[in-house]
C-alpha cells in the first residue's frame, strides 16, 4: 500500500473511534474509554510518524516533555496540514522549526511598556538658588 492510501485508511479509523465515542455519550466503563483512547492516541501517533521525519519527531519530543498543550497543538496542525494535502513529504526539523515560530509570532501577544515619570516642582529648586 501506498503511504497517502494507508494515512487515509488510518484517518477514517480514527474518524470511526471519534464517532463511536461521541454516540456512546458515556454509557462505557472506564476501562473500553482508556482503551479506545490509547487506540486513538496509537493511530495519531503512527500518522505523526509518517508525517515527520526522525529529528522533527525528537525535537517535538522534547517540546513535549516541557509544554506538553503547544507539543499538541503542533501536532494537531501538523495532521490538519497532512489530512488537507498541504504537506509533500515528511516534515524536516528546519521545517518544524519555522512552523513553530510561526505559532510563536501568532500567539505573543503585544507587548507594551508604558513609563509613568513622577513630575517634580521647579519651585523647589529657587529655594536652593541654584
Amino acid at each position: 500500500m501506498e503511504d497517502s492510501e494507508l494515512q487515509a485508511i488510518r484517518q477514517a479509523r480514527l474518524r470511526e473511534l471519534q464517532a463511536q465515542h461521541a454516540e456512546s455519550g458515556g454509557s462505557k466503563s472506564t476501562e473500553e474509554d482508556s482503551e479506545q483512547k490509547r487506540q486513538i492516541e496509537e493511530t495519531r501517533q503512527s500518522m505523526l510518524s509518517q508525517i515527520l521525519d526522525n529529528e522533527a519527531r525528537e525535537r517535538l519530543a522534547r517540546i513535549s516533555m516541557v509544554k506538553a498543550d503547544k507539543a499538541r497543538a503542533v501536532e494537531d496542525l501538523l495532521i490538519r496540514m497532512a489530512q488537507t494535502g498541504q504537506l509533500r513529504g515528511k516534515v524536516s526539523e528546519s521545517q518544524l522549526i519555522e512552523i513553530l515560530e510561526q505559532i510563536n509570532q501568532q500567539q505573543k501577544p503585544e507587548t507594551k511598556i508604558v513609563y509613568n515619570r513622577r513630575k517634580f516642582d521647579d519651585e523647589d529648586e529657587d529655594d536652593y538658588n541654584l
